[in-house]
């Protein structure tokens, strides 16, 4: 060993020691933060099927390949990264002695081929997502970037870094190919080889060169360990076990469709006898989020998908899901001192001793303003429309919904804290049971003139009739969705479809009610629902509101209700697949399908509301067929009414379903098809405005996809 190789082994040993030492505190840190979230006791089942879906998501990259030039970039710097973690072992052989490779593995030609190429792709990788970093500066005022309050110098850290030991261990190998010491031919080692021929022999530069590699390594290590909340770095470790504990691993779409039910020491709160004195409501600390959610703040990379795809971001509102993620994360640790201390219970000696810093951080509120220093403003809380987009897009599977609602569900039940014009919208619920406040009595007077009598449940036996249609509030009082239901009924009438509707005896799923957070009057109403449906042995559900669909499949079996419910497409589009239902008359122009976000991305129904339409459209071609909107399926942009925003007022920025309208016009289609009686009436609403406004076609309509399909089979 020359005098080079004792110095570039000293140093080597005692950068990766100083490294290994913080790591391992800051891992015990971290690990200390997570444990303090609510217990979970939810996270731990279908262990198998949670590995294969983590090995899905990381090494098949299923979510990041969605955006097929960033996905296939970060694949490979991720395979990469994996990669230098072998080269960055190799270089503690090289600096103790320049030809030394790895044992056992290192001479074989495969594994050199392997890591060349691996190497070769992932310098190409970091450098495309350095360019559509730089290409999406937050500073450029045309766009709202995605990585608007990203923490900037860690990304650029984190890329520099992967770039600088990625072109250290190609000069490693270069200098060694000059040396005539690489281990490879050149048909498995091309790069290195054609680098070698331009360098000069060297035999010290190989070890001067993977000191370089270990110090920008260990000083990488090191960085991050002096950072707990570096999430940009972190999740390449964390995002593993994220996905792993994700909500729902047999789900497509996990952290969507069912809200988690309300939980106090990790059991499901029973409203008869919890105490809000002792029990749990909701959130109102950081510390009262599950363990999992402290993981999910932990591993937040601060890519900004989530964010990009808002539907209140991108119309100028202060919800941004990403910022809301990271402001919990830097809170939770900076307020950790005082919480591990033994927080609230601990003795002042104990509280002597934690920073000052984060005594004061345990006074801000979690829910409140800047003049009161929240943590989380309540127009960002209250801005958000639980349309499942931030979820959807997440590579890292963080449940931001679950989380919006669960502080929610503290502000409405323990401080009654809400947008007023929402109060009117509870009140009806707990007196009339329907949000709009019409009187019960009136419920199924949709059916009066249809030519056909509406059979009712209670008229029948079980057995008289296949499917319950659950009308909804909207479908019974609401008078544009009152055709919608108008036109399912004569659609299932006409195929020959038993049905039958509860009439006065259906009230409100509690959509509203839970989405805003009033988990109590949520449980009120579908437990009376529950009732009645077991009572009236109904076995299938057709509903036309993808939000009494949700809530009727995937919640209603907490309280023991368990129904196979389809939405009117999906039977609408069996139907016609069967020759039951035949479309007869063209449709008039193009027509473009706007996918409801619970019923798309909350419950992945997509195809079967196109197959209906184009059935009746045909083809697409010029000015005729379904042609779609830039944003679509699973990214399709919310109308703006979901998370109860029906019945609140959007005071702030432009309005969501002004922004979506203007996407719909711009293809050009005459008829705008929905699937929901929310979209119907705030589309309809925003294409109303337009026409007055003179920037929209007077034939232009927005109708649900029923009433398209009843037009097109009636002679």
């Amino acid at each position: 060993m020359g005098a080079v190789q004792i110095v570039t082994t000293c140093v080597a040993a005692a950068i990766t020691i100083v490294a290994a030492v913080l790591v391992v505190r800051t891992i015990r840190r971290m690990l200390a933060v997570i444990r303090l979230g609510q217990p979970d006791p939810t996270r731990s089942g279908d262990k198998g099927l949670r590995l294969r879906n983590m090995l899905a998501e990381t090494l098949g990259h299923t979510r990041m390949l969605r955006w097929t030039v960033v996905g296939a970039a970060h694949w490979f710097v991720m395979i990469a990264f994996i990669a230098l973690s072998l080269l960055v072992v190799e270089a503690y052989f090289e600096v103790v002695k320049p030809g030394l490779g790895l044992p056992l593995i290192g001479a074989w030609n495969l594994y050199g081929l392997v890591t060349e190429w691996i190497g070769v792709f992932g310098f190409i990788g970091i450098l495309v997502l350095m360019g559509i970093r730089l290409r999406n500066l937050p500073g450029k005022p045309e766009r709202r970037s995605r990585f608007t309050g990203s923490t900037m110098w860690q990304a650029y850290y984190v890329e520099y870094t992967i770039l600088a030991v990625l072109l250290c261990g190609f000069f490693i190998r270069g200098f060694k190919a000059a040396n005539d010491e690489l281990e490879w031919p050149a048909w498995a080692a091309p790069v290195s080889h054609a680098l070698g021929s331009i360098l000069p022999a060297w035999p010290a530069a190989v070890s001067l060169i993977a000191m370089a590699k270990i110090i920008v390594s260990m000083a990488w290590v090191i960085v991050i360990a002096s950072n707990v909340t570096m999430g940009v770095a972190w999740h390449r470790f964390l995002a593993f076990f994220n996905i792993f504990f994700k909500r729902a691993p047999r789900r497509t779409g996990s952290g969507l469709g069912a809200l988690r039910p309300m939980t106090s020491q990790g059991k499901p709160l029973d409203f008869e006898e919890a105490d809000p004195e002792k029990d749990q409501f909701g959130v109102a600390t950081v510390e009262q989020f599950s363990w999992k959610g402290m993981l999910d703040f932990t591993t937040c990379t601060e890519c900004g998908r989530c964010q990009s795809q808002c539907p209140a971001w991108n119309t100028g509102k202060p919800l941004s899901p990403k910022l809301l993620i990271l402001n919990l994360r830097d809170h939770a640790y900076a307020k950790a001192p005082y919480l591990l201390a033994g927080g609230d219970t601990a003795a002042e000696e104990a509280l002597a001793k934690v920073d000052v810093l984060a005594l004061a951080e345990k006074e801000r509120p979690l829910i409140g303003t800047a003049e009161e220093n929240g943590i989380i403003d309540p127009d960002v809380l209250w801005s958000c429309t639980t349309c499942g987009a931030c979820v959807e897009q997440c590579p890292v599977d963080i449940e931001h919904v679950d989380h919006i609602v669960d502080m929610r569900r503290y502000q409405v039940l323990i401080e009654s804290n809400f947008p007023t014009e929402a109060g009117v919208m509870l009140r009806n619920l707990e007196n009339k049971g329907n949000p709009w406040g019409a009187a019960q009595s009136t419920r199924d007077d949709w059916t009066k003139g249809l030519g056909f009598e509406v059979p009712n449940v209670a008229e029948l036996e079980e057995g008289d009739f296949e499917y319950l249609f659950w009308v909804g509030c909207a479908g019974a009082f609401e008078d544009r969705a009152k055709k919608t239901t108008r036109a399912v009924a004569t659609l299932l009438h006409e195929a020959g479809v038993k049905f039958a509707i509860l009439g006065q005896g259906e009230t409100c799923t509690g959509d509203p009610a839970r989405r805003i957070g009033n988990e109590f009057v949520f449980q009120m109403l579908a437990q009376q629902n529950v009732e009645t449906l077991n009572e009236a042995g109904v076995k299938k559900i057709v509903a036309t509101c993808p939000h009494c669909f949700n809530t009727l499949s995937n919640e209603y079996g907490q309280l023991g209700g368990h129904y196979e419910v389809m939405h009117h497409t999906q039977l609408l589009a069996q139907l016609v697949a069967a020759g039951k239902l035949t479309p007869v008359q063209p449709l008039d122009g193009a027509v473009t399908y706007h996918d409801p976000c619970y019923l798309g991305r909350h419950n992945r129904v997509f195809t079967p509301p196109r197959e209906v339409l184009g059935a009746v459209a045909g083809p697409a071609g010029e000015d005729k067929g379904l042609v779609e909107m830039d944003r679509f399926a699973e990214r399709s942009f919310c109308c703006g009414a979901g998370g109860a925003r029906m019945w609140m007022e959007e005071r702030i920025g432009k309005r969501i379903n002004v922004e979506r309208v203007e996407e719909a016009l711009s293809t050009g289609a005459k008829t705008v098809a929905v699937a929901c009686p929310f979209c119907l009436t705030m589309l309809g609403d925003g294409v109303t405005g337009k026409k007055s406004a003179g920037a929209a076609p007077e034939d232009v309509e927005v109708v649900d996809v029923a009433s398209v399909l009843l037009r097109a089979v009636q002679k």
